[in-house]
């Protein structure tokens, strides 16, 4: 077996960016209590002006509201903070000179760190690696681990596979670490100091061996039991008889040397997926327009393709539930023609059908749900454009249309059955005809209205053909038809009335 362990070390701070509009804004997670905050961790944008976790919050603030240049009178070397008496200090007023250094446009915006939001994501990149397995267990914390040895015959050698997770990871905006092992424990420890390391039952232990102890996935208690013994590396204990290190360090040292080797067996709960997607999106202030939504609809589909992939399944129908400012909520449902998973698919047909949508009032959280999936299948690929492809195009068009349009503006042809050949076509009305009841051939396009047209034609080339019809409704027709050559070598049909002068174009041949 193989198992590869995925490490999120900023998991808590690149979930909260992902929920903001602008995530390269300055922006910091703060934790502890109301009246002694400090900041959990910072953002590129926030570290560049100085933020860095343990700072307190209102240290940090202020370090927006300094000057990004050196204080002339400082010491070579050194900056000078300003510092000045509770309550009096401000940002100047007016805009500060070329080169002063000022960013009053920025401020730090901060959030407190949720523990239960760290879980939930935790939960959902668990649901994106079941698509890569059905073992995927949570049960290392900040970590996921999954089984895939039985996954390489589908997914490709071990560096296809490691770029595909790369590349998917990199799409949704979590850095990690990534380490494949024979076993998970091996794999949780080795990827606190590797990563991309791939390990085989033959190189394990040496790989484990140069691991330093404080790495090692052993309690803190255990470690500095550990090295007050001299001990720095797992591989001065593995070199240990095992009956003198069991005397001298304890059953659980011995279980977790074990459980690295592969030799003790560990129990894993292994995630299993809803059924049912909801996932809910809260904006910072009220949104008074649809193109507004289009930034967390993009995320909120982006969690549904994961999920989706997951199950390996597709979705049919989602509703998107608007809740508003001091009103109910709005509800849009949205139905598709064919099962579809792909999250810019859905992205495009969401907006389409938001474009027919107006708001009943300020929006103050967007949410997406999926009551059930449905069996997924895809498209078929072709090296060369075809039938196959041709009819894909189509129903992508036509999907679009029904989106953009409404189901209501879009109407079939269906066959009925009836001579006479303005009513043997309705649009979605009547019965339809169980089989095609005629044989000989007609033109695929018929013009609204009949039109004299004898001075067109050089010659007829079949004909006559009666249709003779309607008379029990009121509007019965008797007509001889003609397949006739057009002046430019076109074929149309047309008919006169027995025993009359003129021929009138009806329609075309392709």
């Amino acid at each position: 077996m193989r198992w590869i362990c995925l490490l999120f070390p900023r998991l808590a701070l690149e979930g909260a960016l992902r929920r903001r509009a602008d995530p390269e804004a300055p922006f910091a997670l703060t934790d502890g209590p109301p009246q002694r905050q400090i900041i959990r961790a910072a953002n590129a944008a926030a570290r560049t002006r100085g933020v860095r976790p343990g700072q307190a919050l209102g240290f940090a603030e202020a370090l927006f509201m300094a000057p990004l240049s050196k204080a002339p009178e400082a010491a070579p070397g050194r900056f000078r903070v300003p510092v000045a008496a509770p309550g009096r200090f401000k940002a100047p007023e007016a805009a500060p000179e070329k080169g002063a250094g000022f960013e009053s446009s920025q401020r730090l915006e901060t959030a407190a760190y949720e523990s239960a939001l760290v879980e939930r994501w935790r939960h959902r990149l668990a649901a994106w690696a079941y698509g890569y397995s059905a073992q995927v267990s949570l049960h290392y914390p900040h970590a996921l681990v999954f089984e895939v040895a039985s996954g390489f015959s589908l997914f490709g050698p071990w560096p296809n596979l490691e770029a595909r997770l790369r590349r998917e990871l990199d799409e949704l905006g979590f850095s990690h670490r990534l380490v494949i092992a024979p076993n998970p424990a091996a794999a949780r420890v080795l990827v606190n100091a590797h990563d991309g390391m791939a390990v085989d039952d033959a190189g394990l232990e040496s790989a484990l061996g140069a691991l330093r102890l404080e790495r090692a996935g052993l309690a803190r208690e255990e470690v500095e039991t550990l090295k007050r013994s001299g001990f720095r590396y797992l591989g001065e204990l593995f070199a240990l008889p095992r009956s003198a290190l069991a005397r001298r360090f304890g059953a659980s040292v011995m279980r977790h040397l074990g459980e690295l080797r592969g030799e003790w067996p560990l129990a894993l709960d292994l995630y299993r997926p809803s059924t049912r997607f909801s996932r809910r999106f809260e904006f910072d202030r009220p949104v008074h327009a649809v193109a507004s939504l289009a930034f967390p609809l993009k995320r909120l589909l982006q969690e549904l393709g994961l999920f989706l992939i997951g199950q390996d399944a597709g979705v049919e129908r989602f509703r998107l539930t608007l809740e508003l400012e001091d009103r109910s909520p709005q509800y849009v449902d949205i139905g598709l023609l064919r099962v579809q998973r792909d999250p810019d698919t859905l992205l495009t047909l969401t907006r389409a059908h938001l474009e027919r949508v107006r708001l009943e009032g300020p929006v103050m959280a967007l949410e997406l749900g999926a009551e059930q999936v449905s069996d997924y299948t895809p498209l078929r690929r072709e090296l060369l454009d075809g039938p196959a492809r041709q009819a894909q195009a189509w129903t992508e068009l036509h999907q679009r249309l029904v989106a953009r349009l409404g189901a209501s503006a879009l109407k079939p042809l269906i066959e009925h059955r009836e001579h006479r050949p303005e009513a043997a076509v309705l649009a979605a009305a009547g019965p339809r005809a169980g089989e095609t009841l005629e044989r000989r051939r007609r033109p695929g396009w018929l013009v609204a209205e009949p039109q004299r047209c004898e001075a067109e034609i050089t010659r007829l080339l079949a004909g006559p053909e009666r249709i003779e019809s309607g008379w029990w409704d009121g509007d019965d027709v008797r007509r001889d038809y003609y397949l006739a050559e057009w002046h430019d070598g076109r074929h149309a049909w047309v008919w006169r009335q027995p025993g009359q002068p003129g021929l009138y174009l009806h329609g075309w041949f392709g």
